[in-house]
């Protein structure tokens, strides 16, 4: 569970808000607390998706539909308001882990379990069949597992029943892997039982073997051998073959109906609500979650909507993320050396040669295309390195194991092997590209390995929760809505903002609209103006929101080269309101590309310039004097992650410096950093708290570093 964001409304339904339990593109889930004092997860859908009168009437259908679910293995709908702005519903919250995080944490089920787990599956969806509801979404993630046996969520409410997508009329609704192959094309069969008894099937052989019948890798490599190939069941225990073949059949009509599947996977004595049906250490986990999840005490409001309040003030309770006001503990480290040519310290060699050296890395993109990033990591790591070891206090003394990826996958999955495979490696920063995340992160957690994310963030929460050792020092995307909010409520107001959404901009674009939508600046109102893929009618989308009396516009996308095009615009008919964007944007093309019209923009981001932070002042005195150059961006993030390692491996006794115990006790660890706080959810090991982003502005044509988000008024 992640921390709420001051976006958030304090409740929703009566249902008082607790934290986050996920999000995506059609909207949030969130842990609450009902009116009679029992946890339920709230799901809100997007104001966009709730716009649309069509989606409402099936929204409302299924709904009714899913309330009268009373199934044992399904967790059925208890409230629900259709009408709402953003319409919601509730289900009992289950603590236990999904099958993908158990799985992927902890390796394949064994056969017995495995074969509990489609039986009860088997009449989840028997259930939910008979109340008129095709699934279409059975995966892993929404496979909840519980100490008696599986709970089955997400039943396509908000995505389509039957003959009707939320999306395009030739929409394909499903995750690719466990999509059944008649569903796979578009304008193809409707989906029906037999599509959810494929789908059950994926499950069923990824639940035995850790990984999905037709592979993974690219979406449209996995659907094309989910089509045309035949799924890999090698490594399936073999009492489990029959069942799994069966459901995974091309044809719909060759598969077996659920009665008939129940009977292949057969009940034993004492499968029913079997107490012992999970292997160890799942239990346990499940147990420590029921108890956090227990003890759990009603935050502090997020957003507050104070009736008869007509300004866009927002109040400290409001600025407070849910997470809390964090305790900072201990200054940053001071530059006590000084420093010779090429980042040495003279007189250190020898002098603590009795000190134990243990051994910290970093994986980087060095000479690829991200070589400026990996390089800056570089540069920030080696000065943390030199300053934890010229202390007259140390205990041990820092090494730095750097090892270059390239910025290519296959290198990349080979380093990461490589590095967890050195026993002398205690933690590992790193990748600095997205797309290197998964394979180290796997690498490190088979490994008992410490990740230390520092410029990339791209993991879902449920991946969090996969990888119990990695710690992300960068918040996730959604949160650089925080300071936009912050910009446009506090420092500019703008009570009618206008959202440019650039299709072009991936994810960052629609999570900010997203949260822009949820808590529109200055509790105004927000209006999307989309910017299709491939298009670039800026000028048509700034008629639109001038028309419609913006005070303030938003750019959700990420090329520098297309915002300028709508700085220009906007410049161009003479809008004079605020304009913010993000991070993404701020590159040298934007002020090239837009000249003049690019002054007065702002900017929400997650790297700090320490040139502009007094604290900072040695750190940059000694960047400079080692390699010649003010610091690049996320040098000095780096140099806090390095820190706050060092810091994490004092907190341990000489005996347990090692792998297991550094992974335990990061997430209990503070660190003040010179870029920002560090601290860490237990649970998730999402950074917490609100001082985690940045605000820029575009003055004389640079960026100027305005502050922590909350300091800028």
């Amino acid at each position: 569970m992640r921390p709420l964001l001051p976006a958030d409304p304090a409740a929703i339904g009566g249902n008082r808000l607790l934290g986050r339990l996920g999000s995506g593109g059609m909207g949030t889930v969130y842990l609450a607390r009902s009116p009679a004092g029992t946890l339920v997860a709230v799901k809100v859908i997007r104001a966009d998706h709730g716009a649309d009168p069509a989606f409402r009437a099936r929204f409302r259908r299924e709904a009714e539909a899913a309330a009268g679910l009373t199934g044992r293995w399904v967790v059925p709908v208890v409230a629900a308001d259709p009408e709402a702005r953003e319409p919601w519903l509730a289900t009992p919250f289950v603590p236990g882990p999904a099958l993908s995080e158990a799985v992927g944490g902890y390796g394949p089920l064994p056969a017995r379990s495995v074969r509990i787990l489609g039986a009860r599956l088997a009449e989840a969806l028997a259930e939910v069949h008979a109340a008129g509801l095709i699934h279409r979404d059975v995966k892993p993630g929404n496979v909840l597992l519980a100490p008696d046996g599986p709970r089955l969520i997400d039943f396509g409410i908000a995505r389509a029943a039957g003959a009707t997508t939320l999306t395009a009329a030739d929409a394909v609704v499903g995750t690719p892997g466990y999509l059944a192959p008649e569903l796979a094309r578009a304008g193809g069969p409707l989906a029906g039982p037999a599509s959810d008894v494929f789908s059950l099937g994926c499950v069923l052989a990824y639940a035995g073997t850790a990984r999905g019948p037709f592979g993974g890798g690219h979406a449209a490599a996995v659907v094309f051998r989910t089509v045309h190939e035949e799924p890999e069941l090698a490594d399936l225990p073999g009492e489990l073959l029959e069942a799994v073949s069966a459901c995974l059949a091309k044809d719909p009509d060759a598969r077996p109906t659920l009665a008939e599947l129940h009977g292949l996977l057969g009940d034993q004595p004492g499968d029913d609500g079997a107490p012992d049906w999970l292997p160890p250490p799942l239990p346990r986990l499940i147990a420590e979650r029921s108890t956090r999840a227990l003890d759990l005490p009603a935050p502090e409001p997020t957003r507050v909507d104070t009736p008869g309040a007509e300004t866009g003030t927002l109040t400290r309770r409001r600025l407070l993320a849910a997470g809390g006001a964090l305790v900072a503990v201990g200054a940053p480290i001071a530059w006590f050396s000084t420093r010779g040519p090429g980042g040495k310290t003279p007189g250190q060699a020898g002098k603590d040669g009795n000190l134990p050296v243990l051994t910290l890395a970093l994986q980087a993109d060095l000479t690829g295309p991200g070589k400026a990033t990996g390089r800056a990591h570089e540069r920030g790591m080696r000065l943390a390195v030199d300053v934890h070891n010229a202390r007259t206090d140390a205990v041990f003394r820092l090494a730095l194991r750097v090892a270059d990826d390239g910025g290519d996958r296959a290198r990349a999955a080979q380093v990461a092997k490589e590095l967890a495979a050195d026993p002398a490696v205690l933690a590992l920063t790193g990748p600095t590209w997205d797309a290197a995340v998964p394979d180290l992160a796997d690498a490190c957690n088979t490994a008992g390995l410490t990740l230390l994310l520092v410029s990339v963030n791209g993991l879902e929460e449920a991946l969090f929760r996969r990888w119990r050792t990695v710690c992300p020092t960068r918040p996730a995307g959604d949160y650089v809505a925080n300071p936009v909010i912050h910009y446009l409520t506090v420092v500019r107001p703008s009570r009618r903002t206008a959202v440019v959404e650039d299709a072009a901009g991936g994810e960052p674009a629609w999570q900010l609209t997203r949260v822009l939508q949820q808590s529109p600046p200055a509790r105004g109102s927000v209006s999307v103006h989309r910017i299709p893929e491939g298009g670039s009618d800026f000028a048509g989308a700034v008629r639109a929101l001038t028309g419609a009396g913006a005070e303030g516009v938003v750019y959700a996308g990420t090329s520098p080269q297309r915002a300028a095009l709508l700085a220009r615009a906007l410049t161009d008919a003479g809008f004079q309101g605020p304009r913010v964007g993000i991070q993404h944007v701020m590159e040298p093309e934007f002020l090239t590309d837009a000249g003049p019209a690019s002054d007065g923009w702002a900017f929400g981001a997650f790297f700090t310039d320490p040139a502009a932070v007094p604290a900072a002042a040695g750190f940059v005195t000694a960047y400079r004097a080692a390699y010649g150059e003010a610091p690049a961006r996320w040098a000095t993030e780096a140099y806090d992650g390095a820190g706050f390692l060092a810091a994490c491996l004092t907190g341990l006794g000489a005996d347990v410096r090692d792998r297991a115990s550094l992974a335990r006790r990061f997430s209990r660890e503070t660190h003040q950093g010179l870029a920002k706080p560090l601290a860490f959810d237990a649970d998730t090991h999402a950074l917490t708290g609100t001082r985690i982003s940045h605000l820029y502005r575009v003055e004389s044509g640079a960026y100027r570093y305005l502050g922590l988000y909350p300091d800028v008024s």
